[in-house]
């Protein structure tokens, strides 16, 4: 039986299981040995709080629709970081060059469940590559989501950088802003993230909860304020304090998914004297002045070539390792807990 991690409601998790499915033609079946949960995303579905869960997402017009659910309790297979072993290829593809084949280690997003099948055209490329344990390849999509920040930064050799939130994906976006040139001063409310990034190349830490983060920082650039800020929690008052804090016509990734209405969030202050820029990065697309170049598989490859290359360093950022059957603690730690984990990754 093929098991899969569902949502029933909010913060309620089941291990449900199904029979599996036959492979289609143009497949891939794959077994799953590792699946990392998302702290951001994820958390959205399972607390109740995901925009899709309330109104319709209209990919034509690019709006949400009132009225109607895009998404409804139970949420089967929720998740976007897997990695797992090749079981089957469709007939027609073995042997196929570019394709992965049976026995080949492959990430890619296939969602919380014991065995995915996965249209072969999705996984070109997506093999792991050599020396990597598989840990690491369920670091792919959140390193991408890193990276697409960074890149929709712009950021040049020696700008004052401030990345706001440190948790996985933020420690990744401090490492990967600290390896384009940033001098970067790392914002959050944990101490013990904090303190893991120093190690991620953080030159500054600022704790959110007791220092006055924008004070700090013009003062530390001579008044001037950041060139950056790179907002990666998803709080609006984080967001809030990140337009505080950078330069006149500053620029601010925002790259949180933000729940609700902006309670915290002031844009007639200084984001309106000081003439910030605004910028969403979201990893459904690459910067535009970058499409020419870049692409999100782009993104994701070149991450995990990093990490091979010993330039980023995933597997240390992994906190728990729980089994499957256990996945309901795992999003209580996540949910009430955060202090005491960073990456929480299912092992089926």
């Amino acid at each position: 039986m093929e098991r899969v991690v569902q949502f029933t409601g909010p913060r309620q998790v089941e291990l449900a299981e199904q029979s599996p499915a036959e492979l289609p033609p143009g497949h891939l079946r794959v077994r799953t040995r590792y699946s990392g949960i998302s702290a951001g995303t994820e958390l959205t579905a399972y607390r109740g709080t995901n925009p899709y869960l309330t109104r319709t997402w209209d990919p034509q017009a690019r709006l949400f629709h009132d009225g109607a659910a895009g998404i409804e309790y139970p949420v089967a297979g929720w998740g976007y970081s897997e990695v797992g072993e090749v079981l089957e290829v469709s007939p027609e593809l073995a042997g196929t060059q570019d394709i992965p084949q049976v026995g080949d280690t492959v990430w890619g997003i296939w969602g919380h469940r014991s065995e995915g099948i996965v249209p072969a055209e999705r996984m070109v490329g997506h093999t792991l590559p050599a020396g990597l344990e598989p840990l690491a390849g369920a670091f792919a999509r959140v390193g991408a989501i890193a990276y697409n920040a960074v890149l929709a930064g712009d950021i040049h050799l020696g700008e004052d950088v401030a990345i706001f939130g440190q948790g996985v994906i933020g420690l990744l976006t401090t490492r990967l802003a600290q390896l384009n040139g940033a001098r970067v001063t790392a914002v959050d409310a944990l101490d013990g993230r904090l303190e893991t990034a120093k190690r991620y190349g953080a030159h500054h830490t600022l704790n959110a909860r007791t220092d006055a983060v924008a004070e700090h920082i013009r003062a530390a650039t001579a008044g001037r304020g950041a060139d950056l800020a790179i907002e990666i929690s998803g709080v609006y008052p984080a967001l809030h304090d990140a337009v505080r804090s950078v330069t006149v016509g500053g620029r601010v990734v925002a790259s949180g998914f933000y729940q609700g209405d902006g309670i915290g969030l002031r844009l007639g202050d200084e984001f309106h004297h000081n003439r910030v820029q605004l910028i969403c990065s979201q990893i459904g697309g690459v910067p535009p002045q970058l499409s020419g170049r870049w692409t999100v598989e782009r993104l994701q490859q070149t991450f995990l070539r990093l990490v091979a290359e010993g330039q980023v360093d995933v597997t240390s950022l992994v906190s728990h390792v729980v089994p499957a059957a256990d996945a309901a603690d795992a999003y209580t730690l996540l949910d009430e807990r955060p202090a005491e984990a960073l990456q929480v990754v299912l092992e089926f």
